[in-house]
């Protein structure tokens, strides 16, 4: 019988070097591999995969061994790489549209366990008051520590109006929180605007999807008729926008920018990854018939003030337009450092009805930054408060240097320090048990007592009286 056993321990892997060998075999036909395949590992990873088919307590089946074994080699490379089963690719299809199901949080993951990196706004995680950073330790009274990325975001998502319980662990808290979520269909608007008074606009941008800059162009032109004249300052808020994507970015920024400027460009080992991306239709619309959202707005607004609000949950596309105005002096940045996620993610279909989600390229700002774990820094610094106090909360905020195997950014091999907290006697209380819902200034589009949003304003009115005078 352990003869039997070995032999076909010997045919996997056997079976598993002929498949490797076929698909270097194709790869090397369209791509110059610069290295030969491993074989040593090669072999040891068919011996495991023989072992386990021989040995373990339980039969299992091939195609698990294999999904896991993708599953751990994708994670193993950095937080944002995963593989995408029929399901989650569905979803992600789905996502970028503006519409899908579950409770609104962009997570990733971190020593085993799913850290939330921005709920997204107007969402049943959002309104039950989870909060960026906030680490999910248990899924109803599943245990998370173990499961990837894919499983947690599966036991998430579900049929609208079902509940789910999060166990969350949140720093400055002596003991676990507990949500209890009503799953729903999650329809994000990501742009909101308002007049905030006579003169000056604000417009919101909660995520980066297909029709976010042509929304945003609706926005400016409906301010522009609300205030029956040019403005004489604008606010862009992006604050907790975990990002989204790349040609929604660009077309944010083109709206403020003059034809041709660079917004951004990528840098990767592949030519699809080297990519200019300037202010101009080709890079924003998503195909040469669709009409250009950008030809009929007002030529005030490529010269409108304009004052960028970003923090610690600003990320990605978020930190591409804000690098982009701040390069070319084209907005103030006020608030805290950002995120700092400045790697590009493809998603390569596999013909199955599976993908995998990969890194591929870094990104840089038009002046040459990297953004990679260390983000924007702000023209003027502004701590997350309330006319009553800071919002001790938001000191925690998670970015993407606390995140496990995320990529270094080769500029300056350091990280900067996060800003330094204010001293405080203690850490800020829980309201309730974590069940409550958020209060009513969280949900309205803007609030009197936000401070970073105040301080907006006022330099806008002080660069205003500076013109006039």
């Amino acid at each position: 019988m352990r003869g039997k056993m070995q032999k076909f321990g010997l045919i996997a892997m056997g079976a598993l070097l002929g498949v490797m060998l076929s698909l270097n075999y194709s790869a090397v036909a369209d791509k110059k591999v610069e290295s030969p395949l491993p074989v040593e590992e090669l072999r040891a990873f068919a011996e495991v995969f023989g072992k386990i088919k021989s040995d373990y307590v339980e039969p299992v089946e091939d195609k698990k061994l294999i999904n896991e074994a993708i599953n751990g080699m994708l994670s193993g490379l950095d937080p944002h790489s995963a593989y995408l089963d029929t399901d989650a690719f569905k979803d992600l299809q789905v996502g970028t549209q503006g519409e899908f199901g579950g409770l609104g949080i962009e997570v990733g993951m971190e020593d085993g366990f799913v850290k939330v990196v921005s709920p997204i706004e107007d969402t049943p995680a959002f309104n039950a008051g989870i909060k960026s950073g906030d680490l999910i330790i248990k899924l109803d009274d599943t245990p998370v520590k173990g499961m990837t990325i894919n499983d947690a975001v599966k036991r998430m998502r579900g049929k609208p109006n079902t509940q789910i319980t999060l166990t969350v662990m949140r720093k400055g808290q002596n003991k676990p929180l507990i949500f209890t979520i009503t799953r729903a269909i999650i329809k994000i608007k990501s742009v909101k605007s308002k007049l905030l008074e006579p003169g000056y606009g604000y417009v919101r941008v909660t995520q980066f999807q297909e029709h976010t800059g042509e929304n945003l162009a609706k926005a400016l032109e409906d301010l522009i008729k609300q205030n029956k004249e040019p403005l004489k300052g604008l606010v862009l808020d992006l604050r907790n926008d975990p990002g989204g994507l790349l040609n929604s970015a660009v077309g944010v920024a083109a709206a403020f920018l003059p034809e041709n400027s660079l917004v951004v460009y990528t840098e990767g080992r592949t030519e699809d990854a080297k990519m200019r991306l300037t202010a101009n239709r080709e890079n924003y619309l998503r195909g040469p018939r669709e009409s250009d959202y950008l030809k009929n707005l007002p030529a005030s607004i490529k010269s409108v003030p304009l004052v960028v609000l970003i923090n610690g949950g600003s990320a990605s596309a978020s930190e591409i337009v804000a690098g982009a105005l701040q390069d070319h002096k084209r907005a103030i940045i006020i608030g805290t450092q950002s995120f700092g996620k400045g790697s590009v993610q493809t998603v390569l279909p596999l013909g199955n009805g599976t993908a995998i989600k990969l890194t591929t390229a870094r990104y840089f700002t038009p002046n040459g930054r990297s953004i990679q774990a260390k983000g924007i820094t702000p023209d003027i610094v502004a701590e997350e408060a309330t006319v009553n106090g800071v919002d001790k909360d938001s000191l925690f905020n998670l970015r993407e240097a606390d995140l496990e195997h995320h990529l270094t950014n080769d500029q300056d091999g350091a990280v900067p320090a996060k800003a330094p907290a204010p001293k405080q006697e203690s850490p800020t209380k829980s309201k309730g048990d974590g069940k409550g819902d958020a209060t009513s200034a969280e949900r309205e589009i803007v609030s009197k007592n936000d401070y970073q949003l105040n301080q907006a304003v006022n330099l806008l009115k002080g660069l205003q009286i500076l013109k006039s005078r």
